[in-house]
């Protein structure tokens, strides 16, 4: 377990310390809050003067009851829990995905097509070159605007389990090398000198590619992401302003109930240009959907329509919305809006200052006054 150390010191500067490397013969809450404790008084330091304390988000970490975040609430009231936000936004937006099966399986598949055309620099050869082909094709078509840096051929990026960014990256490239993509898995599915299994492979990706399924939830999870990707970006920096940070997350929150509110018709409109463009069939919305989990001997009279925007679109937003509440709690929010510094040595010539901003500014001043007298 590593032990890092952030502290102000005399002359009012933030400074941070690796302390210590520390063995522990397990990862149980009170096996770790005792090493923590071994160290800080090995270094002549009180446990009584912790201010804040931060983990990553596993439970044995955070848990509300016997967690470490808790053992060193009960007997150091003021070591206040701020997990770190930008590790918060990567978790809830990855659990989020999860909680919506069609979502889940979506990324299952998209890492395996991914796989399959990158499996070998021939296949990542032969993926740029129908890149190239294909861009200079839609430039001609007048498709696709040109200038400086524009229309640059990449490669196709794969996602980390728990980095959000990354999926954002991957998701992106793959909608963009689209036609390419299909082209390669095409290519290996009939090319004989290949084995076999690498055929087939090709052949299932291909099958998975050209639904209109895939293609729905690729441009629904890019538009989602793309608006939660600026929040990690902005949450990442190492200057970042607290205020600011937080202000983020309202309005990141406020952008994906905007999407679900006004976003359908315009992901649907844009989900059926490019299926028409890639000659993928498009489901009458009015149509039974079959659902393969479900026996076909219950009468379930859902439609296309009903399925891809309730149970998928709606959910898929709804579940983000939710993590982000669940992850950015009143408490930690509040507690980072009173300890942020203004912006301004006299924060009454802040533009937008007012009566409202007065009292927090005041707040925050009573509250620092009142830890330095502790």
């Amino acid at each position: 377990m590593a032990l890092v150390i952030q502290f102000v010191n005399k002359e009012g500067f933030i400074k941070e310390r690796f302390l210590d490397v520390i063995h522990v013969k397990d990862t149980v809450a009170s096996t770790l809050k005792d090493a923590i404790c071994a160290v800080l008084v090995d270094n002549n330091l009180n446990v009584q003067d912790i201010r804040g304390q931060g983990y990553d988000g596993a439970s044995n970490m955070r848990g509300e009851w016997n967690g470490l975040k808790a053992l060193i609430l009960n007997e150091c009231p003021y070591a206040y829990y701020v997990h770190c936000m930008a590790h918060q936004l990567q978790l809830a937006l990855v659990a989020a995905s999860r909680e919506v099966p069609d979502v889940h399986n979506f990324f299952q598949h998209a890492n395996f097509i991914i796989n399959v055309v990158s499996a070998s620099s021939k296949r990542n050869d032969e993926l740029l070159a129908k890149q190239a082909i294909e861009i200079a094709r839609e430039i001609e078509l007048g498709e696709l605007d040109t200038g400086k840096g524009a229309n640059q051929i990449g490669s196709l990026q794969r996602p980390g389990d728990t980095i959000w960014s990354s999926h954002f990256k991957s998701i992106h490239s793959l909608r963009k090398m689209f036609g390419a993509t299909i082209a390669v898995l095409r290519s290996i599915a009939t090319d004989r000198s290949v084995s076999q299994y690498s055929r087939g492979d090709a052949a299932g990706a291909l099958k998975i590619i050209i639904s209109f399924d895939f293609v729905f939830i690729l441009h629904l999870m890019e538009k989602i992401m793309k608006i939660t990707d600026v929040l990690c970006q902005i949450l990442q920096k190492k200057s970042v302003d607290i205020l600011n940070a937080l202000n983020s997350v309202s309005n990141t929150k406020a952008l994906i109930g905007k999407l679900r509110e006004d976003g359908w018709e315009p992901l649907m409109e844009e989900v059926k240009s490019f299926c028409l463009k890639h000659e993928i069939d498009i489901p009458d919305s009015n149509n039974k959907y079959v659902d393969v989990t479900k026996s076909r001997n219950k009468h379930d009279n859902t439609t296309t329509l009903h399925h891809y925007k309730l149970d998928v679109f709606n959910v898929a937003i709804d579940q983000q919305v939710v993590e982000l509440n669940n992850r950015f709690g009143v408490q930690s929010t509040e507690l980072l809006t009173l300890f942020s510094p203004p912006s301004y040595s006299n924060p009454g010539s802040a533009p937008g200052y007012n009566s409202h901003n007065r009292e927090r500014y005041k707040g925050r001043k009573r509250n620092k006054e009142y830890i330095n007298m502790m």
